[in-house]
């Protein structure tokens, strides 16, 4: 059994994992109420891998997850307000209403987003490996994947290069035993997945992901070797999700016997039994601690609720990168705005006119054109 932390510690992981689990309940139950559109994918029973692993972290490391990314942003100390704006698509949210439930991203906190792509951050997770090393820093990436990911494409692809450049990341398959509703034994001929990266180079790790204390001390370990050695590894964290791969999930693939006995690990009453039984806390603070999480989430729904959404005219916004080097307007009235400009420079002379012209991106603006244009032709019809 892993050593407990300090008793602050302790505390702190508890009070983390609670707050994600209570987050994770609240948001199931806005969802039902149609507060959260697109999908939604819980983290419930996963608490400890997430809470294990980024503890280890120092505060200059990287972490990258997938669409199951809500815990990841609150354990790197996202605001649970802004990332419940999120959820609900408004403007306040932590990617003010733009990223929804699978594209979190704080890189202030170098929380470097969910992916809504199966596999889709392993190859970014190494990019951002590889700017570590180019750029002399000392910071290590943790990239967070489920077990069904680890049958993609990207997955060796990113493993190989790692090891082939020697790139300091560390990537941590969450095995919750399902990839969406296929069991492990039935989507991975290799069903021991911290082998999976042996053949390309990348050495495996094992710890149990319900168990906090194990999670950090095994990543732990982990990132220390991958900082001094330069070198990647893999890491797999035995775990299980409580909840359906979504809230669409009806779950006809699993028994509910099969549920409740992963239940009785659950990651956050045996960790606070254990706290209890060696008197690092008592029953009253457990009380304590559940209370004050779902005081912060009811806080932060109503943060949410609070927020406007975003206004039509904000449609375009962040989608085209236009600075000194790229200049432009977009705009579903670009050619408007051509004339315009291009009058108030004629005076000018030749130059700026010539200039002004060349201001918007014309495959943008005639893009837009064709666009206008069906869409007239439709209210016509109509």
């Amino acid at each position: 059994m892993a050593v407990l932390p300090p008793t602050a510690q302790s505390r702190e992981w508890l009070q983390t994992m609670t707050l994600i689990r209570r987050f994770e309940e609240r948001a199931g139950e806005m969802y039902a109420r149609a507060r959260v559109g697109g999908f939604l994918h819980l983290s419930i029973g996963e608490e400890a891998t997430i809470v294990g692993s980024a503890r280890a972290l120092r505060d200059e490391d990287y972490l990258i997850s997938t669409y199951r990314s809500h815990g990841h942003a609150l354990v790197r100390g996202t605001p649970p307000e802004k990332v419940m704006a999120e959820l609900f698509g408004r403007v306040d949210g932590l990617c003010r209403g733009r990223g929804g439930s699978m594209h979190m991203f704080d890189g202030e906190r170098r929380f470097m987003g969910g992916y809504g792509i199966v596999g889709g951050n392993l190859p970014i997770a190494a990019g951002i490996a590889l700017a570590s090393d180019y750029g002399g820093r000392d910071d290590v990436t943790l990239c967070t994947f489920g077990d069904g990911a680890s049958n993609q494409g990207t997955f060796g692809e990113t493993l190989n290069l790692a090891a082939l450049w020697q790139l300091p990341v560390l990537f941590m398959v969450t095995n919750n035993q399902f990839g969406m509703g296929t069991a492990l034994g039935r989507h991975s001929a290799v069903t021991d997945l911290r082998r999976k990266g042996e053949s390309l180079g990348v050495p495996g790790l094992r710890c149990d992901g319900m168990d906090v204390a194990e999670t950090f001390e095994v990543i732990d370990g982990a990132l220390a070797r991958v900082r001094e050695e330069r070198r990647p590894l893999l890491v797999e964290a035995v775990t299980y999700r409580f909840r359906g791969h979504s809230m669409a999930d009806p779950e006809q693939y699993r028994s509910k016997e099969e549920v409740a006995r992963w239940r009785e690990r659950d990651p956050i009453v045996t960790f606070g039994a254990r706290l209890v039984d060696e008197g690092v806390l008592t029953q009253q603070d457990l009380d304590g601690i559940d209370a004050e999480a779902v005081a912060r989430v009811d806080a932060a729904v109503a943060f949410a609720e609070a927020s406007p959404l975003p206004q039509p005219d904000s449609l375009y916004d962040d989608v085209y990168v236009l600075d000194d080097e790229v200049r432009g307007w977009y705009s579903a009235h670009a050619d408007d705005q051509r004339e315009a400009l291009g009058a108030a420079a004629a005076a000018l002379g030749p130059e700026a006119a010539l200039s002004a012209n060349s201001e918007i991106p014309q495959q943008l603006t005639d893009a837009l054109a064709v666009g206008e244009d069906a869409a007239d032709q439709q209210t016509e019809a109509l």
